[in-house]
């Protein structure tokens, strides 16, 4: 296993923002436990402390709904530093949580978490990833139901902050037809924190907070939210992400699920493919979103294109143009993927998900393209993740073309990221 020069201080980050089980994604700017970042943080914690990672995930799940949603915030404690917060939200859980979701890495967390724990001989292990297989069952249950009732094995947003993509250009087509009216006092904390340049636009915000407005008048219903929602787009990224966690599952269910429950997985996961493999299009050599409301795909570039390569097995032509494209992407980069390429009308290389690349975003393109059996490109990917956080810190993301730090710093997913990628290159 190789020593990374900044192992320690990435195991230092984890500790600073640890609150009590749950990791906070950075102290201020995200002073609270958030979905996918902490499905992240434990499998960089399953590296050195198993327990932890765990504990991390057990945490999250505290918050989950009876429905089965895991949130994309759980407000454990509370603090006046973040907006909106659970007086915004309005939600009706046992703790306060957000109304909305964002990408299930949660299964694939679990499997990763599981297997370092059966690793390093962990007492414990089996019943705790059987409590925690459980709660994963149950959020792709809802995944399914809540955000593909129409069956097309593809899974929707309703809002752009459950992508976790929250600015990208995919979005800007159908967050233009959102209107900017909100019936809830805009409080912005971010741009205190972070120059407003490097975040998302005020006007972006008020329709992001319309949505709020929206859904929390639905009661937070599914089926209301489904008819009422002005911004319905089926997410490469987040059905990419949904596979391979549904996969994941399938591989646990071999130790913890019932036989009807590994016959649900498979037919969960079934669907899925499918769904994703009818959004390939070869003339972009990459995936595409489709906007549910207006029935157009969605060919803005954007790094969700790429996702499904963690789920999908390639035959020889798409993986060859799919990594023509990504080599393409990554021409006169500095570090790469960025969350938008440099030569698209959009691109904005500091503005949060405009252009500026992330390190577990890194984390999952790389995955997938070790599964297509491209790991050269996968490595020059990891390797400049990792030469980019030793040379600018653990920050929130980088620019692409200098490789500058930018965002909050401290950044939890990063330090994670950081040692589980720099164990591979």
């Amino acid at each position: 296993m190789n020593t990374l020069p900044k192992e320690e201080a990435a195991r230092a980050i984890l500790a600073r923002n640890d609150r009590g089980g749950y990791t906070v994604p950075t102290d201020r700017l995200y002073p609270f436990q958030w979905n996918w970042d902490s499905a992240f943080v434990a499998m960089g914690f399953a590296l050195f402390d198993v327990d932890r990672a765990y504990r991390e995930l057990e945490r999250l799940i505290e918050g989950q709904w009876d429905d089965g949603m895991i949130p994309h915030i759980v407000f454990h404690a509370p603090s006046d530093t973040y907006f909106p917060g659970p007086d915004v939200w309005g939600t009706r859980h046992r703790i306060p949580t957000s109304g909305i979701t964002q990408p299930p890495v949660f299964g694939m967390a679990l499997r990763h978490v599981h297997e370092a724990a059966l690793a390093t001989g962990e007492a414990a292990a089996t019943e705790r990833t059987r409590v925690l297989f459980q709660a994963a069952l149950r959020s792709h249950r809802w995944w399914l139901t809540a955000r593909d009732p129409e069956g097309l094995g593809l899974v929707s947003i309703l809002h752009p902050w459950e992508s976790g993509s929250d600015n990208s250009p995919a979005w800007d087509e159908a967050l233009a037809r959102v209107p900017t009216t909100t019936t809830t006092t805009i409080r912005r904390k971010d741009t205190g924190h972070v120059d407003a340049s490097m975040r998302p636009r005020d006007e972006d915000y008020q329709r992001f907070i319309h949505l709020v407005d929206t859904y929390r008048d639905c009661g937070w219903d599914p089926k209301r939210q489904w008819a009422a929602a002005p911004f319905k787009v089926a997410d490469v990224q987040m059905t990419g992400i949904l596979a391979r966690a549904t996969a994941d599952l399938m591989h646990l269910a071999e130790t913890f699920g019932t036989d009807e429950e590994k016959v649900e997985l498979t037919r969960m996961h079934g669907r899925l493919l499918d769904g994703l493999s009818s959004r390939w299009r070869p003339e972009l050599s990459r995936f595409v979103n489709l906007d549910l409301i207006s029935g157009h795909d969605v060919e803005t570039p954007t790094q969700a294109g790429f996702i499904p390569l963690v789920a999908l097995t390639f035959d020889d032509g798409q993986r060859s143009a799919i990594v023509a494209e990504i080599e393409r992407w990554l021409d006169g980069m500095v570090v790469g993927v960025p969350s938008a390429p440099s030569f698209s009308p959009s691109f904005e290389p500091k503005r949060y998900w405009r252009g500026p690349v992330w390190a577990v975003i890194n984390w999952l393109i790389s995955d997938g393209l070790r599964l297509n059996g491209s790991a050269d490109l996968a490595r020059r990917i990891e390797q400049s993740t990792v030469r980019a956080i030793e040379t600018s810190g653990f920050c929130e993301y980088f620019d692409p073309t200098t490789g500058e730090g930018l965002g909050g710093d401290t950044f939890s997913w990063t330090a994670a990221a950081y040692m589980a990628l720099g164990r591979r290159t």
